[in-house]
């Protein structure tokens, strides 16, 4: 080893970038070692300099984003490989009964087909799926193939129509269903001039917290940054159930959501089978949660809080919409709706409705003028009235100022007598307008499912017989996808 700045064999001095050159009979000690520069032979530090990075040779990691690459060379290719890189790397072929979130990926993600449920999210037993900057599931880690994500997703290998006779008995699949009872119901409190229609749901809730039924609910918030986008949020008290009373008109990936982990600061000391929950959703939401809640399986992060829900409740409901298309595009950019002085929207009697924050109505156009920001997944419900769930509301078959309430389930009976008496309540007014859009919405689904529609078949739908009705791609892994 030769002392830093000396040429070996000479006492000449050689000079390195940004060292400072010392005379090598005053920098040699007699080990043959070196005094580290700026420490003098005492072990003194003196003046620090520090060489400054060459300019334009590196990343600027103040403003440039950390993925990117810089200086690569001219031809050279970096991007991370597609799925195919597999089959160059080895020849073991992919197990039939497998089905990875590649082909959900494939068959539901790519093909604009998610309905934004989180379901798949909430599956996967290696918490391998979240939920990217766009709203739509993502791969985060490394996919089992274990075929959970496949099976529970609504828009995949979930018979969904199924799902309604297991949850809610035969007559479930024929018209509205039968339900156990029906009201037309509205809050008399003063902060429902802030919810939707009566304000039913909120006041459910509120009842079933006061009662110590449940420990908190799964409800939509509004954004702290995008004004009208919905996220999810656990409500605990009463006063953050009514602040985020109201509706709004894009998913949150509700069971995606789940995570006992992110909430527990909200919820009680206790064991997490001891927790009680509520969740108000869409339909779909409903009928992936009750499929879930079927199958005694590790849901890893998610299942904790999938097996504490206790009480659902449907929001009536014939399409939803993508937040940008809808807020961003249809209501701001094209008609000039500023989205901060929107104060509620409604869709009723097949119209699109603005109010702005004084209650007065700024826009009523059809829905369908909309149909571009719809999700298009949603063409192939045919629940509008929440088959799965103990309670379904919403403002059809009731007059203005008040909640349609179907109740389905014994759990939904014990909600509304908590509730009841301090509604405004009487028999539904017309049962025959839900039954309607119902019909309806069936019929729009009909013509929409590329599969039969058969409440008889099994529960999961194999990806390889979707695949053939759809015309999807199988085994998407083997190929750069």
């Amino acid at each position: 080893m030769f002392p830093v700045g000396t040429d070996p064999g000479s006492s000449e001095e050689r000079s390195l970038p940004g060292v400072p050159t010392v005379a090598s009979d005053e920098h040699a000690l007699a080990d043959g070692g070196s005094v580290p520069t700026n420490v003098d032979r005492d072990g003194d530090l003196g003046p620090i300099e520090f060489t400054q990075p060459a300019k334009n040779a590196s990343q600027d990691v103040t403003h440039g984003q950390p993925d990117e690459r810089v200086g690569v060379p001219d031809g050279v290719a970096l991007d991370t490989p597609g799925y195919g890189i597999r089959n160059e790397m080895n020849e073991i072929e992919t197990p039939d009964e497998k089905t990875w979130f590649m082909e959900l990926d494939e068959a539901v993600i790519q093909d604009d087909r998610c309905i934004q449920c989180g379901t798949c999210v909430a599956s996967c037993p290696s918490d391998s799926i979240g939920i990217g900057a766009d709203g739509l599931p993502k791969l985060v880690k490394m996919c089992t193939g274990c075929s959970l994500c496949w099976d529970f997703c609504p828009r995949g290998g979930l018979r969904y129509e199924r799902q309604w006779k297991i949850t809610g008995g035969e007559d479930n699949v024929s018209g509205a269903g039968d339900p156990i009872t029906e009201f037309s119901a509205k809050v008399n409190d003063e902060w429902r001039e802030n919810a939707q229609d009566g304000g039913v749901v909120t006041s459910v809730l509120i009842h079933l917290l006061e009662a110590n039924e449940i420990d908190g609910a799964l409800i939509a918030t509004e954004s702290e940054t995008d004004p009208w986008k919905a996220e999810s949020f656990l409500a605990t008290t009463p006063t953050e159930l009514i602040e985020n009373a109201g509706s709004f008109y894009n998913q949150t990936m509700a069971l995606g959501n789940l995570d006992i982990a992110r909430w527990e600061h909200k919820l009680p000391d206790k064991p997490p089978e001891e927790l009680s929950l509520a969740l108000v959703g869409t339909p779909c939401e409903i009928e992936g949660v009750r499929a879930l809640q079927d199958f005694d399986w590790d849901y890893q992060s998610q299942d904790a809080c999938v097996r504490a829900i206790d009480y659902t409740i449907a929001l009536l409901c014939t399409k939803n919409f993508n937040y940008q298309k809808l807020i961003g595009e249809q209501l701001e950019a094209k008609r000039g709706i500023d989205p901060n002085d929107i104060g509620k929207l409604d869709v009723l009697h097949g119209k699109m409705m603005v109010y702005d924050r004084q209650g007065e109505m700024v826009l009523q156009a059809d829905v369908e003028q909309f149909h571009d920001a719809a999700l298009k997944g949603c063409d192939e419900c045919a629940d509008f009235s929440g088959l799965c769930a103990d309670l379904a509301v919403g403002s059809v078959g009731s007059s203005e100022a008040y909640s349609s309430v179907i109740v389905r389930t014994e759990a939904g009976m014990t909600a509304w007598e908590l509730t009841a008496e301090d509604l405004n309540f009487h028999d539904l007014e017309d049962r025959s307008a839900i039954g309607k859009l119902q019909g309806w919405d069936k019929k729009k689904a009909f013509d929409s499912l590329e599969r039969p529609f058969d409440p008889d078949a099994p529960r999961f739908i194999e990806y390889t017989d979707h695949a053939d009705q759809y015309a999807t791609k199988t085994n998407p892994h083997d190929a750069d996808h």
